[in-house]
């Protein structure tokens, strides 16, 4: 048995394409109509960003393991993911495409005033929840979440904070609510907005903005590294292998939680939409995809179909709800 792949590949693989890969592997599919024509996957932000990460790491899982052979990824950039919604809905009836998506996609469609809702795509599968993390430049003079909050209820213009998600989405959206948690005007936070996490990072290292708020998987490297740190997550719990308390903890009453998952266009087949959850529940059961899991620090929150369909439709109900609270639609 071959070895899973390691955070390093993962990683080198959502970073390594700046042009449309062909992803092809000399594997054996499984016979299945879907796993034996081309399947092409994409990606609504720029690479390095988290839909890349994890759209990346399930097609690599999935040529791995041998459940298809022939895919194609691609990054179509703009609008915080307004964009690739838009083509993702152009291309109605299209049966060999999927796009990975998430909470930041649902939120860019409001503010973008996009008519290309994620609930009205076909539903394929909730993949990931994961916690956001406070993050600041290795030499921050903020030591703790303590010192950020400080500085930020003293001034909350002149501490920048950057996310990888139009307004909206989940890198805004944390922030505001965070703001809120602390007692500052959501409408004061000074919110820097980047095309996902690989913009974000650059701007991050650079120290052009004072902390970023993002998904963890994003920055493992980084990490590691000791280039940024992570000062808290917003989940319930600690995430292993990060040395960071959660806002509770840090007497903050706040839990937040990012998702990511898979839309195909409107109007495909049943059949076909049956074949392709098919495909990501072979990928879902598969040992590659529990690395992954493990690796990004991804918690499994997966769901299928009219299920994942129903989900979709609430979380268009709860960010236009969340932005008019906001006064930004």
């Amino acid at each position: 048995m071959s070895p899973g792949p390691t955070r390093r590949t993962l990683l080198l693989a959502s970073l390594g394409a700046l042009t449309v890969p062909t992803l092809a592997a000399c594997g054996v599919t499984r016979g299945d109509d879907a796993g034996s024509t081309r399947l092409r996957m994409m990606i609504p932000n720029s690479p390095g960003g988290g839909y890349d990460l994890t759209g990346r790491a399930a097609v690599r899982v999935m040529e791995d393991a041998e459940i298809t052979s022939r895919f194609e990824v691609f990054n179509v950039i703009g609008a915080g993911g307004t964009v690739a919604m838009a083509r993702l809905a152009n291309e109605r009836g299209n049966e060999d495409l999927m796009m990975a998506m998430g909470l930041g996609v649902v939120g860019a469609t409001f503010t973008n005033k996009s008519q290309a809702r994620v609930s009205g795509m076909t539903p394929l599968a909730r993949l990931i929840q994961e916690s956001e993390g406070v993050i600041v430049p290795a030499d921050s003079p903020y030591k703790d979440i303590a010192d950020l909050i400080t500085a930020w209820q003293q001034d909350p213009k002149a501490v920048s904070i950057g996310g990888g998600s139009s307004p909206g989405g989940p890198d805004h959206l944390f922030p505001m609510e965070f703001a809120k948690a602390v007692d500052i005007d959501p409408r004061k936070v000074n919110y820097v907005t980047y095309d996902g996490g690989g913009d974000l990072l650059p701007a991050l290292l650079g120290s052009k903005i004072k902390a970023g708020m993002s998904g963890l998987g994003e920055y493992a490297e980084q990490i590691e590294k000791g280039q940024v740190k992570v000062l808290a997550v917003s989940g319930e719990e600690r995430v292993p292998g990060i040395d960071a308390p959660t806002l509770k903890e840090s007497d903050v009453d706040l839990t937040f939680i990012n998702w990511r998952g898979i839309l195909a266009p409107p109007g495909i087949s049943t059949a076909r939409r049956e074949q392709l959850i098919d495909l990501l529940q072979q990928m879902h059961d598969s040992t590659g995809w529990q690395e992954a899991l493990k690796l990004n620090n991804w918690t499994d929150a997966w769901i299928t179909g009219d299920e994942f369909g129903e989900f979709l439709t609430s979380q268009d109900e709860r960010v236009e709800t969340t932005l008019k609270e906001l006064g930004l639609l």
